[in-house]
């Protein structure tokens, strides 16, 4: 899996916003992708991990090109899991 640099605040912060969306069920494909990436067999914390990869990227993309937040973008990015969304792109 392709690391991206280790901003220990950065990544308590992204996996606050994903346990957060868990809690609190918004988006609903946020649970969703969790327990289909541990039924694929991956731990616990690896799923939350790659799904706190997908709101990164998400953020970054909004912050970088200045587009606004974009449900169907994050949503097929969850679905596209365990490929993360920077994958594939140079």
């Amino acid at each position: 899996m392709a690391k991206r640099p280790h901003i220990p605040v950065l990544r308590r912060s992204l996996l606050e916003v994903v346990e957060n969306q868990l809690r609190e069920g918004t988006p609903p494909e946020t649970r969703a992708t969790l327990d289909r990436l541990m039924a694929e067999g991956f731990a616990r914390e690896q799923a939350v991990e790659l799904i706190a990869c997908v709101v990164s990227s998400e953020i970054f993309d909004v912050l970088k090109n200045g587009r606004p937040y974009q449900a169907p973008r994050y949503l097929a990015a969850l679905r596209a899991l365990p490929r993360l969304p920077w994958e594939g792109k140079e």
